[in-house]
């Protein structure tokens, strides 16, 4: 792990979940010009919202990309930050995800170690369940996602 990065990008998913996976596909996406971004790490943290509490220590700003219920239409991509919303977590026996992004953002604050600058993509996804490529609505906006993606972290 690179410790001088000020930035992180993190995927989360389950690439074998269909669109569950596509924070983990847009952040490998994203992770080919990493050169243009010296002071960035990129990780993919498959299911384990836990385990990035101790990657986003220190770090001045985090991105975070993963599949969300929005009540939107699949395939939409929505910027916020944690202060923007409220998890009401549904489990759907689908997900492998280990704990809460926005309560892991929670305990990192209380530790004092949270960077000031947080931003979160979430995409609606049309499909999930088992089955390794993603649904026609997310292929078909993945180079919108990965733009939208890129100007944040430029």
């Amino acid at each position: 792990m690179n410790s001088v990065s000020n930035n992180v990008i993190i995927g989360l998913g389950n690439t074998l979940m269909s669109d569950e996976g596509i924070g983990v596909l847009l952040l490998n996406e994203l992770s080919k010009n990493k050169n243009y971004h010296k002071d960035t790490l990129f990780l993919d943290m498959g299911t384990s919202c836990f385990r990035c509490l101790h990657v986003i220590a220190g770090k001045k700003k985090a991105v975070f990309i993963d599949c969300a219920f929005m009540d939107k239409d699949p395939g939409t991509i929505v910027r916020f930050t944690p202060e923007d919303v409220k998890s009401e977590k549904v489990i759907y026996n689908q997900s492998l995800h280990e704990g809460d992004l926005l309560n892991t953002i929670e305990l990192s604050k209380s530790l004092n170690e949270c960077p000031d600058d947080i931003v979160i993509f979430g995409i609606q996804p049309e499909y999930i369940g088992e089955g390794t490529e993603i649904s026609p609505s997310l292929k078909d906006n993945f180079h919108n996602f990965i733009n939208t993606i890129k100007k944040e972290i430029k």
